[in-house]
């Protein structure tokens, strides 16, 4: 019988709103199994709690709060982080060992998207270097939608994205409500999404009309339109409809927004010195309208990732489920693996879950499909909205209210005990 090994769960990147029912998936499935499984902890902001050695004691957790995971978004429970684990910070690597060894640790849970994933191969690796009985597992997260191939081979879609979808799809319905009622004074809204270089966010919006009976234009980075072709398209939807609702992701092309980026050097648009949407609705207020009235601008902002009462229930679903599923590839398959979705084939949607050697997502950045996006570039095809339509479910999520405020997860400030000396990351100092 196999000896029992700790656990430590990690998380990095952006949250989303069903990344914490990954993270109950795994710890359920690690406490049906105590013959295999000893302390479940968190790591604590992820790698760099880990590396601070900030391990909260999860099996402290009563079994109330770790069920309120389900409905309790974006990343407050055990926190995420954005620091990369880059060659040559031989330091930082010789810590986490050394903090897997101090602890016991026999298996590592580490959910996010394609930097994450390349953390999680890393450790994979140095354990294995080091001789050290770590089992390391990627969990997949993004709401960006971007990790692995641009087939859909080894990931149909990550947790998180049919909850950004969803958002969107229901919010230009609201955003349409308010550019019918408020057009004669502004018949222009540029409405700002996420997306950063890939367009499967501001994509999401025609599923809230795929009729197309809105005069709705998108504008993805992958759209190669210019500011100038922007306003041209506008002006004429203005002449034809009298209005306009633009979707703009935040990385189509506007030229310099004074970018900030972080430490994996992703740029981040919403701490950056301006946004495209400003300087969108500036651009057509200075060119001039064909209507009476002016552009008015919106910019949505981390509730994009962070709303549960929003979030999808089929994501919902299987973020769960892609949770359980790494906690038996971790048993079953050994080191170095992700827990992915693979859609069936079929007009019925369904999907199985499998897993993806961490390798061959590590770093990965698929792109969205250029056959998805319309001839006039400021929409999707059809094709589009039957792959992305299953993933924003049907029904309303139910969130948990206690005197008329939501009640999420509220674990303990329970630490482990540190065995270490102090330790501050090389990126930190």
């Amino acid at each position: 019988m196999a000896k029992r090994k700790n656990v430590v769960i990690a998380q990095s990147g952006g949250p989303s709103p069903v990344i914490n029912n990954s993270l109950r998936g795994v710890i359920d499935a690690c406490l049906e199994n105590p013959e295999r499984f000893g302390k479940i902890y968190g790591g604590y902001h992820g790698i760099e709690g880990i590396l601070g050695e900030n391990l909260l004691d999860i099996s402290a957790q009563s079994p109330e709060e770790i069920a309120l995971l389900r409905n309790t978004p974006a990343a407050g429970a055990i926190g995420t982080c954005r620091y990369k684990l880059k060659a040559g910070q031989q330091e930082d690597f010789n810590r986490v060992i050394e903090v897997l060894k101090a602890h016991d640790i026999g298996y590592f849970f580490y959910t996010g998207g394609n930097d994450s994933m390349d953390t999680a191969a890393k450790i994979a690796d140095l354990a294995a270097e080091k001789g050290l009985e770590v089992i390391a597992t990627g969990v997949a997260k993004t709401i960006d939608n971007d990790v692995g191939d641009s087939e859909f081979k080894l990931v149909d879609h990550t947790p998180g994205y049919g909850s950004v979808a969803r958002y969107w799809a229901l919010n230009i319905q609201n955003l349409n409500q308010e550019n019918m009622g408020a057009s004669p004074s502004d018949p222009v809204l540029v409405t700002q999404v996420m997306g950063r270089k890939i367009g499967f966010i501001p994509a999401a919006a025609r599923l809230g009309d795929p009729d197309r009976e809105m005069p709705l234009q998108i504008y993805m980075p992958e759209s190669g339109l210019t500011l100038e072709a922007l306003a041209d398209n506008v002006n004429e939807e203005l002449l034809r409809r009298g209005r306009v609702i633009v979707v703009l992701s935040e990385g189509f092309d506007v030229g310099d927004v004074g970018a900030l980026k972080d430490s994996f050097g992703h740029v981040e648009f919403s701490s950056s010195a301006f946004t495209a949407q400003q300087l969108v609705v500036n651009y057509l207020n200075r060119a001039g309208l064909k209507a009476r009235g002016a552009a008015r601008g919106q910019v949505a902002g981390t509730d994009q990732r962070d709303t549960s009462v929003l979030a999808s229930p089929v994501d919902l679903e299987e973020a769960y489920k892609v949770g359980r599923n790494a906690v038996k590839i971790a048993l079953r398959d050994g080191s170095g693996y992700m827990s992915t979705i693979i859609r069936r084939p079929g007009e019925i949607y369904s999907v199985d879950y499998d897993k993806v050697p961490l390798a061959e997502v590590a770093n990965s950045e698929r792109e969205f499909p250029r056959e998805w996006i319309a001839e006039n570039r400021i929409d999707v095809t059809d094709e589009f909205v039957k792959y992305a339509r299953p993933l924003i479910g049907e029904d309303w999520v139910s969130v948990p209210l206690i005197n008329g405020i939501q009640r999420f997860t509220r674990f303990k400030q329970v630490f482990a005990d540190r065995k270490l000396p102090k330790y501050i990351p090389e990126n930190a100092r």
